[in-house]
């Protein structure tokens, strides 16, 4: 291992939070700390960067142990970004990248055409060009966050560590930073060590994932080992909702557990949208005939009161069928999302068919309506025809009511 810690212990006052840490990272690799807010992830990263002085144990930097480094030789092997927020006065965004550059100067501070040149690449590497006459203090926190991403490229550090980088930024700029670290570790072999709370973007990201929580490491490996749903509920104490690894996508609570009054025709990622419009409406659905591996099922186990399946790679069997039109047959509102009627899915047609030759309410998505003798009613948008389903429900409701009464 290039940085790795030793029987490492953090902590503050004395007094240790976290024991017994033994990570390490490749040159060249990223490692990623994941856990929930006040977990340690940050104590961590202080005190293996010494801005915070660690209680007991070694962080080595190859062979060498970095409480042999002083300042300017830390400096140069590694660069800092933490979630402070720094105050520099009467700085403009150019001068703060530049003290990037300290550590390479004389004892003047004199900055050589070099140093300018590549603070201006660090600038442009992270789109901050622009801003680099204007006051410090003044930006953004995203701008901001950005700024001091291109002070720490500047320091052209062997290894970089990264508190919460993304925080404060947009989906685009997070993306182009996270581009950034993973091209400064291939092509610059450059180690980053970084803690996100984007589980999505660390798996995708990281070479080596440490799992932080409950004062110590919940474990360790690499993120297409020791990432699935559960560990992902566990580690974070998700008690509603859910996380999808395969999706990297959060589903929120289901809202309504009632017996379900609309079947959804879903597939090839077709009732995912309507799935979630009906949750927010606190509609009760259920759904198929889904294949095992279809995206729709993923967000449907979710969401879904009850999913008709079939197993990935094979025609829909009878017994599917069977249970897919009982469920339908159960049900006042069928929602055609527009999915795909052509290959395997044929016995989804026929299942449709059979709900458009019925007296119940059908509404659908499809731009090319079906040749059927059915009544149906067809929608340009999903908010429009969510609308019509919760009129209906109400309505068949009430008619339940009458009925009863």
């Amino acid at each position: 291992m290039y940085f790795q810690t030793d029987n490492l212990s953090v902590g503050y006052g004395g007094k240790a939070l976290i024991k017994d840490i033994n990570i390490g990272v490749e040159k060249g690799k990223i490692l990623c700390l994941l856990g929930p807010n006040g977990s340690g992830k940050s104590t961590v990263l202080r005190s293996i960067s010494k801005h915070l002085k660690k209680i007991a144990g070694t962080v080595f930097i190859g062979k060498e142990d970095i409480n042999h480094l002083n300042s300017v030789e830390t400096a140069k092997k590694i660069s800092v970004v933490l979630t402070d927020r720094v105050a520099p006065e009467l700085m403009t965004c150019q001068e703060v990248v530049a003290t990037g550059r300290y550590p390479y100067t004389n004892h003047f501070g004199k900055l050589t055409e070099r140093d300018e040149q590549i603070i201006e690449e660090s600038m442009k590497s992270v789109k901050v060009l622009e801003l680099r006459d204007k006051d410090f203090t003044q930006l953004s926190d995203g701008q901001k966050q950005r700024v001091l991403l291109a002070r720490a490229i500047c320091q052209k550090p062997e290894i970089i560590i990264l508190d919460e980088p993304t925080s404060y930024l947009d989906i685009r700029h997070k993306i182009e930073l996270l581009g950034i670290l993973r091209k400064m570790a291939v092509e610059d072999n450059v180690t980053v060590v970084l803690s996100l709370h984007e589980v999505d973007l660390a798996a995708k990201l990281a070479d080596t994932i440490i799992l932080v929580n409950d004062n110590r490491v919940y474990g360790c490996g690499c993120p297409e080992d020791i990432l699935d749903d559960a560990i992902i509920r566990n580690l974070y104490g998700i008690e509603q909702g859910s996380f999808n690894m395969l999706l990297g996508s959060v589903e929120l609570p289901k809202t309504c557990h009632t017996d379900p009054n609309v079947f959804v025709f879903g597939g090839d990622g077709y009732g995912t949208p309507c799935y979630r419009a009906l949750n927010k409406k606190g509609i009760s659905f259920c759904t198929g005939v889904l294949y095992h591996n279809d995206v729709d099922y993923q967000v449907a186990k979710s969401l879904a009161h009850e999913i008709i399946f079939e197993k990935s790679f094979r025609p829909i069997g009878d017994a599917v069928y069977e249970a897919a039109r009982k469920a339908m047959l159960k049900c006042d509102v069928i929602i055609d999302s527009g999915f795909e009627l052509e290959g395997e899915n044929n016995r989804n047609r026929t299942l449709l068919e059979l709900a458009k030759n019925t007296d119940k309410t059908i509404l659908s998505l499809r731009r090319r309506p079906l040749k059927t003798s059915g009544s149906v009613r067809y929608f340009d948008d999903i908010q429009t025809m969510i609308n019509s389903v919760e009129l209906e429900v109400l309505a068949s409701e009430k008619n339940e009511v009458a009925l009863c009464s």
